[in-house]
């Protein structure tokens, strides 16, 4: 299965170099969040995107990740206030498991 995940540029960038993306939500790390935050389709990106992105400035990508390649678990959970479930990735991302980016914009 294929999830998604909304990153300023920049931060994916540093991640290729490092290996790893640790990148929880903008402005917060996988280890202040305590899993990266991501999407199931595009539908679902479109609504995080407009929720916690509409005004950031800085260029943005998609990650298309391939969940059979993290070295991690998965869980769809429904956050607080929400009445859908998001993926939820309990650990790192690596780099080879972002299958592609994509530029994205509002």
């Amino acid at each position: 299965m294929t999830i998604l995940h909304l990153a300023l540029a920049a931060d994916w960038d540093a991640a290729v170099r490092a290996g790893e993306y640790r990148v929880s939500t903008l402005g917060r790390t996988l280890e202040q969040e305590g899993f990266i935050h991501a999407s199931a389709g595009p539908a679902q990106l479109r609504g995080v995107a407009e929720r916690f992105y509409a005004g950031v400035a800085d260029p943005l990508v998609v990650l298309t990740i391939d969940e059979a390649l993290l070295d991690c678990d998965v869980r769809f959970e429904v956050p607080p206030g929400a009445d859908e479930a998001f993926p939820h990735i309990y650990g790192p991302l690596p780099a080879r498991a972002v299958t592609s980016v994509a530029p994205f914009s509002l």
